[in-house]
């Protein structure tokens, strides 16, 4: 089921979401959920305060990703996982800037500097446990998704002046006066 994804100003995006057990209700509905929310709005990652929900889960499928040639490194393999109650253990390397978009943040993009290397743990579907290094593009799909698990939105990382280029656009957002190619859920309350 195709879920309404959540647009920036919803409460839920800013929140450090809590983690999961295995039992929790539906899990693999919900994940098969997102999978569908994610593909039919056209997007590599997405996170679960996106559709509401403030648990430490999301889902990235970089394999899909266009990958320029002067852009791809060794280790960028790409890969499709279900990360649960991801914990970031380190990020190395020298940050470099890529431009950014997110489904809760329409039509809006801008360049984010993060560092090249990260070291995740966290747990699949059936709570196996993992420790990963993921590099390049991986590690930065993997970052802005943790970001929405710990309340924090791309936006919140560009440079001062682009932040007050696109504040007008943010406000219309908030206001639900955007328009997308899916479903989106808005803020009602002030």
């Amino acid at each position: 089921m195709i879920l309404p994804i959540y647009a920036y100003g919803q409460p839920v995006l800013k929140k450090v979401a809590t983690p999961i057990t295995a039992d929790y209700t539906d899990l693999a509905t919900l994940i098969a959920n997102m999978w569908e929310t994610m593909y039919q709005a056209d997007g590599v990652g997405l996170a679960a305060p996106q559709i509401g929900l403030s648990i430490r889960l999301f889902v990235i499928d970089t394999l899909q990703l266009e990958r320029k040639k002067d852009e791809i490194e060794e280790t960028d393999k790409g890969f499709k996982k279900t990360f649960i109650n991801a914990e970031m253990l380190e990020e190395t390397g020298d940050p470099w800037a890529y431009e950014e978009g997110c489904l809760s943040i329409p039509r809006i993009r801008g360049d984010v500097e993060r560092p090249a290397v990260i070291r995740l743990r966290y747990q699949n579907e059936q709570f196996e446990t993992f420790e990963e290094t993921f590099s390049g593009i991986d590690a930065r799909v993997i970052q802005h998704e943790y970001d929405h698990i710990q309340g924090i939105l791309f936006t919140e990382r560009l440079k001062p002046l682009k932040k007050r280029l696109i504040q007008r656009k943010m406000d219309d957002i908030r206001q639900g006066k955007v328009n997308a190619d899916y479903r989106m859920r808005f803020f009602s309350g002030r």
